[in-house]
This record gives structure tokens, sequence and C-alpha cells, in this order.
């Protein structure tokens, strides 16, 4: 298969490429060359810009299949659609959990509701996320009717994740003591390991299968606790959690999901973290154990001079908090 990789120098899409590669498929990169521009010196490289410089692309180029894994704002994502729609039999589309409204039950397939734009005109994608990912899944569906693959993918984790959510908790644990957590403990949580998701793609666009796919994991439910301990126990930590309530926590103004990751309080999100994978489970979509993953993530980070992403407590805020809830129950 010749397969065009939209991005792939970065997180989730060099693990496409290395998917791809070990399947045995000829790829080519399209991107601006600005992010690790000596990554995969071996392959063909596209340069240009997604927003109005697709014209690289042209000239009669034609691939068996592309995946898209840096579409975010529908204006944007239907100029590559609409123009690799005429040279390509299949399309990948890499989107989000976070398509889906506010208030979907825990359980929830893929027939659950997604969001809807209130300003048509926003290409925020901080404010607008979600409704923008699910934007894009229909622009990329109108350009390739029944020729695409939408990858609803929960929380992408592994080496290089640049956001650092799952990479804190992995080593902040590591580095032992006290850890501030979010009761409770036995709250549901759900990650993908980003080689895991990309192998599966990968195979799924080769065999050119079409269609809304939950992506997210692991297989057996998975509690914070759970996680926390498989962390433990990989890196050999002398760690005690710390459990928080959530009402103290934003009492004090902690941010969800972004200062303590995989936190995510409130009715309104409380199926969020626990999707129905069985239609990815059905069509191929295996994990690896967490604790390799886990293990291959502090092995990352240790040969990293500067802790990667902005996400988690700083350790100043961490133990202030930590003395305020032990001061308050």
């Amino acid at each position: 298969m010749r397969l065009l990789l939209l991005g792939g120098t970065k997180f989730l899409g060099r693990h496409m490429v290395d998917a791809a590669l070990e399947q045995g498929h000829e790829v080519v990169l399209f991107n601006r060359g600005r992010t690790n521009p000596n990554l995969y010196p071996q392959l063909e490289r596209v340069t240009g810009d997604r927003d109005g410089a697709l014209t690289a692309l042209e000239g009669g180029r034609r691939f068996d299949g592309v995946i898209d894994t840096s579409g975010y704002v529908p204006r944007i994502v239907r100029q590559s659609a609409e123009l690799l729609a005429k040279s390509c039999d299949f399309y990948a589309f890499i989107s989000s959990i976070s398509v889906y409204r506010d208030g979907i039950p825990p359980g929830f397939d893929e027939t659950a509701p997604t969001q809807n734009l209130e300003d048509q005109a926003s290409e925020n994608v901080e404010q607008d996320y979600g409704a923008l990912k699910a934007a894009c899944e229909r622009v990329v569906e109108a350009a390739l009717p029944g020729r695409s693959l939408h990858v609803r993918a929960g929380l992408i984790v592994g080496p290089h994740d640049p956001t650092g959510r799952f990479t804190y908790w992995v080593g902040r644990i590591a580095d032992g003591g006290d850890v501030l957590a979010p009761a409770p403990a036995d709250a549901p949580v759900q990650v993908i390991d980003a080689r895991d998701l990309a192998a599966w793609t990968v195979r799924m666009v080769a065999g050119g299968h079409p269609g809304v796919f939950n992506a997210t994991g692991p297989a057996t439910t998975l509690t914070m606790e759970g996680l926390l301990d498989e962390c433990k126990r990989a890196s050999g930590s002398n760690a005690r959690v710390i459990w928080a309530d959530p009402g103290f926590l934003l009492q004090h103004e902690v941010e969800p999901w972004s200062e303590l990751p995989l936190w995510l309080p409130g009715e309104a999100n409380a199926g969020f973290l626990q999707a129905d994978i069985s239609k990815a489970r059905a069509a191929g979509l295996g994990f690896r154990a967490l604790s390799q993953t886990v293990k291959d993530v502090l092995d990352w980070i240790a040969d990293l001079r500067v802790f990667p992403g902005e996400a988690g407590l700083p350790r100043e805020r961490e133990l202030a908090l930590l003395d305020e809830w032990r001061a308050a129950s």
C-alpha cells in the first residue's frame, strides 16, 4: 500500500509511520517540515501547508490510503479531503472521543449524539475542540462517502507524547513521596497506547474498512487506582497516594484534566471515560499490557532533559494542597 501521512513526525503521526513501515507499506509524508525535520530521512517528504498550500500533492500523485492525524479545523480539513478524494482510495481521519455531547452515559457507543458548533465560523480549537472534530468528520465523510474511517480516540499515551497528561502520573509516581490524586480511587479511566492505535489504524486503512469507531482502552475496566498502582510497580516507587475529595480540589481551583490528568468531575462528564469499544475490538483493536506502556514512558522520560508537556500540578502547589487537605480532614 502506498500511504500518505498528513503530519507524521510528532507523536501519533510518527507511530503511524513506524506501524506502516513495520507492516511493509510505502509511506509518503506531507507536512511543513518544522517538527523533527530530520526524522525518517529515507522517506519521500512532500513539503507544504494544509491551509492553502497543497499544490505539491497535485499533479497525478496517487495513494492507496491517507491518514490524517493533524486535522482540527473543518475549513482546513475540507481542503485536503476534497483534493485527495480524487487521488486516494481511502481516507482515515483521527478524531476524538471529545466529539460526543456532555452528559453521555457510561457505556456509550458510536451512535451517541455528537456536538455541533454554536458558532459555525469558530476555529478556536482550544475552546471548541470536540465540536470542531465532529465537524471535521462530517467534512471528510461528505468528500469521501463510504471511503473514510473515523477514529474517535481516547487519551492517547506513550513515548513522545507532547501533552504530558499520562506522563505526569508516570513521572510523579516514580518520584515517590505523597502524591495528590482525585477521589474516588475506583473512578474508571481509559487510555490507549499510541502504538496500538497506530497499528490498528494502518491495518484498517490497508483493508479499506470504513465507519466510525471508538478507539480507546484497555480491554477491561481500569480505575485510577489501578493505573497509579501500575505506575508504582513499574518504577519500584515508594509513592503514597493521597485521595482528595473532588469538592476540595474544585474549591481550591485545581483544573480537571490539565492539572490532574484523567480527572473529570461532575455529572456532565460521568460517561466520558467509559466508552464502549466493542466495535473496534471486533475489528481487531488490541492492546499491549499497561505495564509495558508505563515502562516505555519511564525509559523515554529518563532520556529527556526537560519533562514533556505542561500537564500536572507544579510540585510546590501540590505540597501546599496536600497540607491543606490534611488540615481539613
